[in-house]
C-alpha cells in the first residue's frame, strides 16, 4: 500500500501527485476584482442605455428627415445621406455589442465617424452649413461616446477636438467668417458636445466610484470572514487537543503509575487504539483533496508500520463531509484495526449521497474494541459490528 496515495487505478490507490490549489490570498483578490467589475457593469448600465438611445433616436427623428427634406438643396446629398447610413449601421453595432457587455473595436469605429464627420461638413454645402440637414453638428459627439463608452474620458476629449477642429475648419473654408456665424459656430460645438461629455465623464466617475465601493466591501467582508474562521481554527484546535489527549491519556497514565504492564498484549493493543487515534486526529488538520480518504490511509499506514499487511481500496470520491461524520465514519475502524491481526482489507465506497467504509480482518475470539460506543455524528452515520468466528467485518455508512 502507498503511503501517500491520490489516484486510483483498477481499484488500487496509487502514490500520486497532489494539486497545489491557489493561496486563499490569491483567491481573495481575484474575487474582488471579479466583484468590483460586476457592480461597475450594473451600476453604469442605465448610463449605457441612456446613451445609445439618444444616439440612435436623435439621429433618426431629428438628423434623417431634415436631411431628406433638403436633400435638393445640398451640395452632394448621397455622401451626406451614404454617411447618415454608415453612422447609423455602426451606432447599432456599437448599441448592440455595448449592451451586451461585449468590448468594442473603438479606433475604427471612431476613426469611421470622423472621417464621416469631414465627408459631411464638406458635402453639404454653404446654405445648409448649420441647418439641421448638417446631422454631423448634433448627432456625432453621441456616437463617439457609445464607440469609447469604458475608455478614459480624455479619448473622447480628444475625438470632440477633433470634431471641433474639423467644424471649424469648414466653417473657413465655407467663408462664414463672420462675427456672427463664428458665435453660432462655438454655440453649436459647445450646445453638442458639453452634455455628451458630461454624461460620459459622469458615468465613468460612478463606475469608477461603484467599483472602489465593492472593492472595498469585499475586503472588509473577507477580513470578517477571516476573523470567523480563525476563531473556528482556535476552537477546533482546542477541540482536538481535548481528543488527542483523552486518546492516550488513561493509557500513558497506568504504564506511568506502573499499573499497567507494557508486556500485557491488551495493553499493547490499547496502545495501538491510542496511536491510530492520534494519527488520525493529526490528519484531520492536513489541507488535503480528500480529507476522509487521507485519514483513512493515515490509519492504515501506522497498521502497516506495526506489521499487520492491509489492502486498501477506493472506489469513488466521498464528497465534502464535516469534521464529525468523519470521526463517526473513521474512529469504529480504527478501533478494529488495533485488534486485527494477520490481515486487513480496507474498502471505501463513495457517491455524492452516500459513504460506505468496510473493514474486513481475521476474528480473533474473545478480542474486540473497548471504550465508549462508536460515535453517530448526530445521527448520521449507521455502525455495524459482526463476528462469526472466521472473519470479523466492521462497518460504517453515511447517507446525506
Amino acid at each position: 500500500m502507498s503511503a501517500e496515495p491520490d489516484t486510483a487505478r483498477n481499484g488500487r490507490v496509487r502514490r500520486g501527485a497532489i494539486p497545489v490549489p491557489r493561496t486563499p490570498e490569491m483567491a481573495d483578490e481575484v474575487g474582488a476584482g471579479r466583484a468590483a467589475a460586476a457592480v461597475a457593469r450594473t451600476s453604469d448600465r442605465g448610463a449605457r442605455i441612456v446613451a445609445v438611445t439618444i444616439a440612435l433616436a436623435w439621429h433618426l427623428a431629428i438628423g434623417l428627415p431634415a436631411v431628406l427634406a433638403a436633400r435638393a438643396e445640398l451640395a452632394v446629398p448621397q455622401v451626406v445621406l451614404g454617411g447618415w447610413l454608415l453612422v447609423a449601421s455602426a451606432g447599432v453595432y456599437a448599441g448592440i455589442r455595448l449592451l451586451r457587455d461585449t468590448p468594442l473595436p473603438a479606433p475604427p469605429l471612431a476613426g469611421l465617424l470622423l472621417a464621416v464627420d469631414v465627408a459631411v461638413f464638406a458635402a453639404v454645402g454653404r446654405p445648409h452649413l448649420f441647418s439641421p440637414a448638417n446631422w454631423v453638428w448634433g448627432t456625432l459627439a453621441w456616437f463617439l461616446v457609445v464607440v469609447l463608452w469604458g475608455r478614459p474620458v480624455r479619448w473622447l476629449l480628444a475625438l470632440l477636438a477633433a470634431h471641433a477642429a474639423t467644424a471649424l475648419t469648414a466653417v473657413a473654408l465655407y467663408g462664414a467668417t463672420g462675427a456672427a456665424d463664428l458665435a453660432r459656430s462655438a454655440m453649436a460645438l459647445y450646445g453638442t458636445s458639453s452634455l455628451p461629455a458630461a454624461v460620459f465623464a459622469g458615468a465613468t466617475a460612478l463606475a469608477a466610484l461603484s467599483r472602489g465601493r465593492a472593492a472595498t466591501a469585499v475586503t472588509a467582508n473577507a477580513l470578517v470572514a477571516d476573523r470567523e474562521a480563525a476563531e473556528r481554527a482556535r476552537l477546533d484546535r482546542r477541540e482536538r487537543l481535548a481528543l488527542v489527549t483523552g486518546a492516550a491519556e488513561d493509557v500513558l497514565t497506568e504504564l506511568a503509575q506502573g499499573r499497567a504492564d507494557p508486556a500485557d498484549p491488551e495493553v499493547q493493543r490499547r496502545c495501538v487504539r491510542a496511536a491510530g487515534r492520534l494519527r488520525r486526529l493529526i490528519a484531520e488538520s492536513d489541507d488535503v483533496p480528500h480529507p476522509l480518504l487521507h485519514e483513512l490511509r493515515a490509519a492504515a499506514d501506522l497498521a502497516e508500520r506495526n506489521g499487520l499487511p492491509i489492502d486498501l481500496v477506493t472506489v469513488g470520491t466521498p464528497p465534502p463531509l464535516p469534521v464529525r461524520v468523519r470521526r463517526a465514519l473513521a474512529d469504529p475502524l480504527t478501533a478494529t484495526l488495533a485488534d486485527a491481526q494477520d490481515w486487513a482489507r480496507l474498502t471505501v465506497v463513495a457517491g455524492p449521497d452516500e459513504v460506505v467504509i468496510g473493514l474486513v480482518t481475521p476474528d480473533r475470539a474473545g478480542t474486540g474494541a473497548t471504550g465508549p460506543p462508536p460515535d453517530d455524528g448526530d445521527g448520521q452515520v449507521e455502525h455495524l459490528d459482526e463476528r462469526d468466528g472466521k472473519i470479523r467485518w466492521t462497518q460504517t455508512r453515511w447517507r446525506r
